[in-house]
């Protein structure tokens, strides 16, 4: 495998921001380890880091590297700061990056396969958030979208400020007014999600039964199983931390509809 890390400038941030890449590379002398790449341009999971991390976390602090060798496919771990994935109502507009930018520059830089069976998104905590919006907001683009113990019922955290996040820097995100029902509320997405006549994307959640996000998630299930939406539901004892994240990520890519 190689290990990119990209500093790179945005557009849409107006700011210098980075990204690390994993990208396929077949070995067969590497001790310990056989890495596969297909040829032509690689699938690529885009894999979103959670609130109080950066892109560099999930290379830090689970095996994820040595996860994919054997699957031919590249990651993508940007930047994204603690601002959900969302075009603020004061501040950068993260949702046009992760969603537009991100995907054409990364594409621009690396050997990335731009077909939508190709590309697929996960991401922890606030990353699930950010997956699981891509996976419905963007399913013309993503195949799957998956979410390991997520901030999933958005409008119930701004209402209640969270856990981790002010009421400030919430408001600072989202506005001041109730997002119930806006494109930025999972819940009322999925509804309209599932009247569209569009690709929808294959959908998998799993989250701790002790995690403090465990009632969120509950909700978003239910939502999402009185719909005909494709949902992979998994639960376990776990809480909000690493040890279960890197053993859920495993499963996240045994789940992946990954093309032969």
């Amino acid at each position: 495998m190689a290990l990119i890390e990209c500093r790179h400038y945005s557009e849409t941030l107006g700011l210098s921001t980075s990204m690390t890449v994993i990208l396929p590379q077949k070995t067969k002398t590497q001790i310990g380890m056989r890495s596969t790449a297909r040829s032509g341009l690689h699938p690529t999971l885009y894999l979103l880091h959670g609130l109080s991390d950066d892109h560099s976390t999930w290379l830090r602090r689970t095996s994820i590297e040595r996860y994919v060798a054997n699957l031919g496919i590249a990651v993508v771990m940007p930047q994204v700061h603690r601002r959900f994935y969302t075009d603020m109502a004061y501040g950068g507009r993260y949702w046009t990056f992760i969603s537009e930018e991100l995907p054409a520059l990364a594409r621009s830089f690396f050997p990335l396969s731009a077909e939508r069976e190709d590309n697929f998104v996960a991401g922890l905590s606030m990353g699930g958030y950010g997956a699981i919006k891509l996976g419905l907001r963007k399913p013309e683009a993503f195949a799957a979208a998956a979410s390991l113990s997520g901030a999933l019922d958005v409008a119930h955290l701004h209402i209640n400020h969270g856990n981790a996040m002010s009421k400030q820097e919430f408001e600072m995100i989202f506005g001041t007014e109730d997002i119930s029902g806006t494109d930025e509320d999972l819940l009322a997405l999925i509804r309209k999600i599932d009247a569209s006549s569009g690709p929808k994307s294959m959908l998998y959640q799993c989250c701790g039964t002790e995690d403090f996000l465990y009632e969120d998630n509950l909700r978003f299930r239910d939502a999402a199983r009185a719909t005909s939406l494709s949902l992979t539901y998994e639960e376990s004892p776990g809480t909000h931390e690493w040890g279960y994240w890197d053993t859920k990520i495993q499963d996240v890519l045994a789940w992946l509809p990954l093309r032969v």
